[in-house]
């Protein structure tokens, strides 16, 4: 699976699941099975041995990869969850827009 349409630093709002009406961003996309990392959901805790990098040991929160989609885009313009859009530059470049109101995200 590749092309995803969110991407890092993307603002979303989990639309299913456990998790369903957090908002969070985006920190990290796996695009090869169609997760991504949003900050504060799907928070699984961990037992963490010490190690060198991590001198103390313990049970730590972790961010755990959620399926893309469960997530609905928040417009930065209208505020409201939206499905992502894509529209083409006189030069080619493709840009993402809003369905809702049709702004650039």
């Amino acid at each position: 699976m590749s092309g995803l349409k969110l991407k890092k630093g993307d603002r979303v709002r989990v639309i299913a699941g456990k998790d369903k009406g957090k908002e969070g961003v985006i920190s990290r996309s796996i695009p090869e099975t169609g997760k991504v990392i949003v900050d504060g959901v799907n928070v699984a805790r961990r037992h963490q041995k010490p190690t060198r990098a991590m001198q103390q040991g313990g049970i730590i929160d972790k961010d755990m990869p959620i399926q893309v989609s469960n997530l609905a885009m928040l417009c930065s313009s209208c505020g409201k969850p939206t499905k992502v859009g894509f529209r083409f530059e006189p030069d080619g470049t493709k840009v993402r827009k809003c369905r809702k109101c049709g702004s650039d995200i």
